[in-house]
């Protein structure tokens, strides 16, 4: 199927920024550019949602326009934490009030599709709309859905995003465990050799096409999603990419999920060592951060260097045609992508 359009909400300002000049982060955690949401939202409403709400519904609302969508036959979305603000709020008024006078609104709000919901209202769209919440595997459990949606004929453009924030309180906890730098730089993340990485959030979507629209921006030929797999993982790369009919030699470019943990960054150069030495390969996260649904974003990063032909940072180099994307959070969840040229 087709990837018609895609529009990110990212700590990088757009794809044009990326390529001439990505933003720069240091500290323990990325912080995403936000758009005007007047554009895209009610202004009355605005007030009323919380920042990963707007987010999604900003990024979404992009992305059916450039397509020239208004009503898509399902909207799907993925992610891990879900709205952490309104919990957060709801939670926290709970405990200062007693469980007594609590208003309703940040608990109907705190619900993980309330991202997905709120695009609907705005669309008026009474079509399918499902959200999956699988920690690691969330962004690809909604692809995995929209994709079967297609196959099956009960839609033909589907609606796609993952979306995850980051607030004080779960950043705090999750500092906890020893997953983030204290000292951290983006430009620096990726072959650091230390521990940690740096904290991520985002919301991207797409718009998928069972049909090839004029303007597709590239297709995407497969994706398989795995959990805790057991065995060597190069073979299920090697078994992925034979599945269709293909072979390193075909692959243009590799877009790898390395976070700069050297717990992890161990496990990636060991596959780009067998598999792909020699072949271009980047990364993405020294962009967009470590959070559980950033395959999106390196889906939102490939799409983009398959229709425009330009690479971040490596401006000259030959436009790729066939591109692997591996992310493999925590390493418990890998998942794997090819795209191609229309």
């Amino acid at each position: 199927m087709y990837i018609h359009s895609t529009y990110a909400v990212s700590p990088q300002v757009s794809f044009d920024a990326l390529l001439a000049n990505p933003e720069r982060y240091t500290g323990e955690r990325f912080a995403c550019k936000e758009p005007d949401y007047t554009k895209y939202i009610d202004p009355k409403l605005i007030r009323r949602m919380s920042r990963i709400i707007k987010m999604g519904a900003s990024a979404a609302m992009e992305c059916l326009q450039a397509a020239q969508e208004k009503n898509p036959d399902a909207i799907v979305t993925g992610t891990a934490y879900g709205c952490l603000a309104d919990t957060d709020q709801f939670l926290t008024r709970m405990v200062e009030f007693k469980e007594e006078l609590l208003s309703p609104t940040a608990f109907i709000q705190s619900t993980h599709n309330t991202v997905g919901a709120q695009i609907a209202l705005q669309l008026k769209c009474h079509n399918y709309n499902n959200t999956y919440v699988h920690r690691g595997n969330s962004f690809e459990a909604a692809l995995l859905d929209a994709v079967s949606l297609i196959n099956e004929g009960d839609a033909e453009k589907v609606l796609i995003g993952g979306v995850d924030e980051i607030i004080e309180h779960s950043h705090a906890i999750l500092r906890r465990f020893d997953l983030y730098k204290t000292d951290g730089a983006s430009e620096m993340l990726i072959g650091s050799g230390t521990r940690g990485t740096i904290a991520g959030e985002g919301a991207a979507f797409f718009l998928l096409d069972k049909n090839k629209p004029v303007n597709a921006m590239a297709k995407l030929d497969a994706m398989q999603t795995f959990y805790k797999p057991t065995g060597e993982i190069t073979d299920l790369i090697e078994s992925f990419m034979a599945g269709q009919g293909i072979s390193v030699n075909d692959i243009d470019l590799v877009i790898t999920g390395d976070n700069g943990d050297n717990r992890y960054s161990r496990h990636y150069n060991h596959i780009n060592r067998l598999l792909f030495e020699n072949k271009p390969a980047i990364t993405y996260k020294q962009y967009c951060g470590e959070y559980p649904t950033s395959s999106a974003f390196a889906l939102w990063l490939a799409s983009n260097i398959i229709s425009t032909g330009k690479v971040p940072e490596n401006t000259a180099m030959v436009a790729p045609r066939k591109i692997l994307i591996y992310n493999n959070y925590k390493l418990n969840y890998p998942s794997l992508y090819l795209l191609s040229v229309c």
